[in-house]
């Protein structure tokens, strides 16, 4: 995995850059993160994406509010982060990560207003970034654990079909649907892969492609309407998926497409594997219908690379993500093991572990 040398994020001597996935695979530019509006935007236009990613994005957005605040106390300096930090949650409303990392960050600092007499502003912000950093190594571990967990499913499987993007660019390393397969590269074992090319954003042509041709790893880039056709005449041997919000029976959020992905799948008897570090399960949620599916504007429909493909005033319906039942789904990869049906069960029993 050591070849993966593009990260999404980075924090070096104070700065806060992010890699602009939109500019991907024609070029790599960095941005740096100046504001909490350059977060935001950064976010909300798909600059960072990936659930663990924004997550740790949303994290050092709270460090930018912190440092650049101007109020006069410390408890002042806490309110404003709290407030704004909600603003930064609402960029994104699918992707569960980015509202636990904030409020992860958020009810740590709460603890610090009964302390305001005793420390000092640079206290607190030196606090926010020591949580964000937390976060963000915290992945790198949890996807690497995904990665030896996600392997022993794969040993005996030649090729698999993923959809959308769950790599390293979407983590802060290594990925989530992709680790096992980088986990089981590096050690010899040879994996063709078949990437749906993600409609309307094209996740998967430019980035998934991308990111496993400069990692050395066998692709074949597919129409999403060719996946099917792939399941039944390219032996593929399993699907691997990340996810946004896992519910708490098992119900998966992730990108618009997976759930007809999930469905051929369980046609054609391939098993359907979900890879999700345990911030995007959502345990407030009994099943998927609770999730809230993020529209997107149409013009990510109707136009492509700057020309318009479809009527002009067509009306379109777009949107990001969609629930993929848990009937559906063989297993749930994680960062402390693998869970199998019936998920309800096993996921409570995990968590408590």
């Amino acid at each position: 995995m050591e070849k993966l040398i593009v990260t999404p994020i980075n924090f070096l001597d104070g700065v806060v850059t992010i890699l602009d996935q939109t500019k991907l695979p024609i070029e790599i530019v960095y941005l740096e993160m100046k504001t909490v509006e350059d977060v935001y935007v950064a976010i909300k236009e798909l600059k960072v994406r990936g659930a663990p990613a924004i997550g740790i994005a949303g994290a050092y957005g709270l460090f930018i509010i912190a440092r650049n605040s101007i109020t006069k106390t410390p408890k002042e300096l806490i309110y404003e982060v709290k407030e704004i930090g909600e603003y930064l949650i609402s960029s994104r409303p699918t992707a569960v990560n980015l509202e636990w990392a904030i409020r992860r960050i958020i009810s740590r600092i709460d603890i610090l207003i009964e302390k305001v007499d005793e420390i000092k502003r640079e206290s607190i912000i030196n606090f926010i970034l020591n949580e964000a950093q937390m976060i963000h190594k915290e992945d790198e571990v949890t996807c690497y654990r995904i990665g030896e967990y996600g392997a022993t499913l794969l040993e005996g499987v030649d090729s698999v079909l993923t959809h959308c993007n769950a790599g390293s660019i979407a983590t802060s390393k290594y990925g989530t649907a992709l680790s096992p397969i980088y986990y089981l590269h590096d050690r010899g074992k040879k994996i063709h892969v078949y990437a749906d090319e993600t409609r309307p954003l094209l996740q998967g042509a430019r980035l998934t492609a991308w990111e496993l041709m400069e990692a050395g790893v066998e692709v074949t880039l597919i129409t999403d309407s060719m996946a099917g056709f792939v399941m039944a005449n390219k032996g593929i041997g399993a699907v691997i998926v990340g996810a946004d919000r896992i519910a708490s029976n098992g119900d998966v959020a992730n990108k618009i497409g997976t759930y007809g992905v999930a469905i051929l799948a369980k046609e054609h008897g391939i098993p359907f594997y979900v890879a999700a570090p345990f911030s995007t399960f959502d345990l407030t949620l009994e099943d998927g219908n609770g999730i809230p599916i993020e529209e997107r504007s149409g013009d990510e429909v109707t136009v492509i690379g700057g020309r318009r493909f479809a009527p002009l005033g067509v009306d379109v319906f777009n949107p990001a993500f969609d629930m993929t039942p848990c009937k559906y789904i063989t297993a749930i990869i994680t960062e402390k093991g693998i869970i199998r049906p019936p998920f309800r069960k096993n996921i409570r029993k995990l968590f408590e572990f």
